[in-house]
């Protein structure tokens, strides 16, 4: 009997009950999850009749599944989506993991709260606002607000820093109220704070009205410069409410979500706010063996996961066979009911019918964009006389001030772009010293070693190698592949001009490759050694921050909290140094300011 009749004749033998399946490989590795509600029904249709390419693609992978029993299909979904987020099997379809939707956090419980931006709500207390598009977005709808308000956009912090020092340029082209100086007073600042929050909370009208009404009675009581400034507020309220489109996406009460095959398939989310559209969403991914229903509800379970925030409705595409316990769950996470819907007339379905025009247009702009990098790569393979395709590159870069603080970076490209979730990185553990031969060496042999012993996230191996630097960083990782027992992995170096820049590529041989005269290949090569370099960097100065801020903890009598107000207090390690022995107590008290100064003079003593 042949696999698939063997697996035909087990999957015979399940239950007509709702649950989860796990499709497993020749390895035992888990290819792909789905859920039923019929387990029998559902298992025993891929190991009959034909199939799609890619669903047949599948199939002729599995070697063995098994199976969840699930209470319900509520159950079976909620089990089907730890499984997947867990396993990222192969053939399901995912999201990127690498995006972020950034938050506003804003305690209003401290006496001078601020803005922070943080990765995700909290349930701390504090007042969250969002999900934004990015965080140079959010970033942006800070400034806009302190501009609006007048609120500080210095590093100053209150109370510590009142009354120190003159009230910075801000204040003088009248863009902060000088909060400084102590007057508006702390009462002030917290309730433009509060209308801040309010604006964050769709309530720019309401505090319109509220200005309004402030200004004209400052004009009843004849405090004409009070009313004035208020108007000026007001003015800023409203020109930030007519523009600031993204914070309406934040509060969307319509979702509609648009769907759209090709070999880049595209999946959209308009957000609508009170009937105007406020915001958009894209995801592109290769075409989904999963039909339409299917793909659509495991992308819109993903979506909401990670963006963590739900509107009241969400318009879908197709009609979806778990809709119900899908609403069921959106309910549970959001806190509030979440309806699905897919309706047939009216404004919802023009709605629907938007984001479809959207998925559609985004999808074949992909393609196009698609077709490029391959042709780049196409041209980069012949450049470099390879007999295969490329599909994955890795590039490597060492960073490192003198003897100290010695990493390096592994940067990885997947079909000619950047897959973030696959960057690696190494710190020294064999190399002391400076050397940037023996640094490569062992950076490569890690990397080798790691997918040696079965690590996922070194897998697979790359098409090519290429190398920040010379004949001699080439070198030495041509000998730890050969150490590794992979010397066949195309590998090259990558060489810069006098206004650094990526100007070829050389062989172990020596001999270089131009690329300069090819704009596209230029532009890719360039890129990735921009980035290998960015990311070596911001390793090396995280390293570097945290080493020289462990020199607090050499002093005894020091501890967590002390170093934490040190800290707090003087910003850094160095201006903690450079203190006086009674800036020191006044914020330690005698006994370990003694320590910390006689810590750091001695230090200098010694040097």
């Amino acid at each position: 009997m042949d696999k698939i009749a063997q697996l035909r004749e087990k999957a015979n033998k399940l239950p007509l009950l709702p649950g989860v399946y796990i499709m497993l490989n020749a390895a035992g590795e888990v290819i792909y999850v789905g859920k039923a509600k019929a387990l029998k029904n559902r298992v025993t249709s891929y190991f009959r009749g034909e199939h799609l390419p890619k669903v047949a693609a599948m199939v002729s992978h599995v070697d063995d599944f098994s199976v969840i029993v699930a209470a319900s299909e509520f159950e079976a979904l909620v089990l089907e989506n730890s499984l997947i987020k867990r396993h990222k099997p192969h053939y399901n379809i995912l999201l990127r993991d690498d995006k972020t939707y950034p938050w506003l956090r804003l305690d209003l419980r401290e006496e001078y709260p601020v803005f922070s931006v943080v990765n995700r709500m909290g349930t701390d207390g504090a007042r969250y606002f969002g999900p934004y598009g990015g965080r140079g977005v959010t970033k942006s709808i800070v400034a806009t607000l302190a501009k609006a308000l007048k609120t500080p956009t210095c590093a100053k912090r209150f109370p510590r820093d009142l009354n120190r020092g003159r009230p910075c340029l801000n204040w003088h082209m009248g863009a902060c109220e000088g909060w400084c100086t102590g007057e508006p007073d702390g009462e002030e600042y917290h309730r433009r704070m509060e209308q801040a929050a309010q604006i964050l909370s769709g309530g720019a009208k309401e505090l319109m009205g509220q200005l309004e009404q402030e200004m004209n009675q400052a004009a009843e009581e004849l405090r004409f410069e009070k009313a004035a400034a208020i108007r000026d507020r007001l003015q800023a309220v409203k020109e930030l409410n007519n523009r600031q489109t993204v914070l309406k996406a934040a509060r969307a009460d319509v979702d509609a979500v648009g769907f759209a095959r090709s070999a880049r398939t595209s999946f959209v989310v308009l957000h609508y706010a009170g009937g105007d559209l406020a915001g958009k969403d894209l995801e592109l991914m290769p075409e989904p063996m999963e039909d339409d229903a299917t793909a659509v509800s495991a992308l819109v379970r993903q979506y909401y996961a990670r963006r963590g925030a739900w509107p009241r409705t969400v318009l879908l595409p197709v009609e979806i066979e778990d809709g119900e316990p899908l609403a069921e769950l959106f309910s549970q996470q959001a806190g509030h009911k979440v309806e699905l819907a897919t309706p047939r007339r009216g404004v919802k379905r023009e709605l629907i019918e938007a984001a479809a025009r959207n998925a559609r247009e985004e999808s074949a702009r992909a393609e196009s964009e698609s077709e490029r990098r391959v042709k780049t790569l196409e041209w980069l393979q012949k450049m470099l006389a390879l007999e295969t395709p490329i599909h994955r590159m890795e590039s490597f870069d060492i960073s490192n001030t003198g003897d100290f603080g010695i990493v390096a970076s592994m940067v990885v490209f997947v079909d000619g772009k950047p897959a973030r979730s696959r960057y690696r990185k190494f710190k020294m553990k064999t190399v002391t010293h400076q050397d940037d031969f023996a640094s490569m060496h062992e950076a490569v042999s890690r990397r080798l070693a790691h997918y040696k012993d079965g690590d996922e996230k070194f897998m697979p191996l790359p098409d090519v190698l290429l190398i920040d630097g010379g004949t001699g960083q080439v070198a030495a990782a041509l000998q730890a592949m050969g150490e590794q027992g992979y010397p066949d992995i195309p590998v090259f170096g990558m060489v810069k001009d006098d206004r650094h820049r990526t100007r070829a590529l050389t062989a172990p041989d020596g001999r270089e490759i131009g690329i300069s005269a090819n704009p596209a290949v230029f532009a890719l090569i360039g890129n990735m050694q921009e980035e290998t370099h960015r990311f070596a960097i911001e390793y090396h100065k995280t390293l570097r921050k945290k080493t020289i801020g462990s020199r607090l903890e050499d002093i005894p009598g020091v501890g967590p909290k002390r170093r934490a107000a040190l800290l707090k207090r003087f910003k850094s390690v160095k201006a903690v140094a450079a203190a006086t022995e009674a800036e020191l107590a006044a914020v330690v008290g005698p006994a370990a300011a003694r320590a910390v100064y006689d810590h750091f003079h001695k230090e200098n003593e010694d040097k």
